[in-house]
């Protein structure tokens, strides 16, 4: 979020509590430990992203679904990322490296460190440096 223009219709309070949402649900998942927590939280920010993006997109492109969004905004992103355009990577690097493609998860959507990413995922954090290294360049 911290890479969106000022203004941006989604504020990272409004996606935690989205993610809050979704998590707690109608039956809330038994974790089974931190790392669980962290990984499924960072899928689920992504998948809000994506979310709001489309339905960016079709409100652009006259969708006819009524939004919330301010008529006062811009129609374009000033944003440095593409959230659809990294999902789609994402997604095709998933198939070639599905370890990368989980580090990009964790670090872009989830926020985490190289540290915090690595007991995510119960490896190094050298390990987990060398996967988004790759994945940063594959993508």
């Amino acid at each position: 979020m911290r890479r969106e223009r000022p203004g941006h219709t989604l504020q990272p309070t409004a996606l935690v509590h989205e993610v809050y949402l979704r998590l707690a649900g109608k039956a809330p998942p038994r974790w089974q430990n931190r790392a669980h927590f962290f990984g499924i939280a960072a899928e689920s920010m992504r998948r809000v992203l994506v979310e709001h993006a489309r339905r960016r997109n079709t409100a652009k492109r006259g969708g006819g679904a009524p939004t919330l969004e301010d008529p006062e905004e811009p129609a374009s992103s000033e944003s440095g990322v593409d959230v659809l355009a990294l999902d789609e990577a994402l997604t095709a690097l998933a198939r070639v490296d599905p370890q990368g493609s989980h580090v990009v998860e964790l670090r872009f959507f989830g926020g985490l460190t190289a540290e915090e990413a690595a007991e995510v995922l119960g490896v190094s954090p050298a390990t987990v440096t060398r996967a988004w290294r790759l994945a940063r360049a594959w993508l």
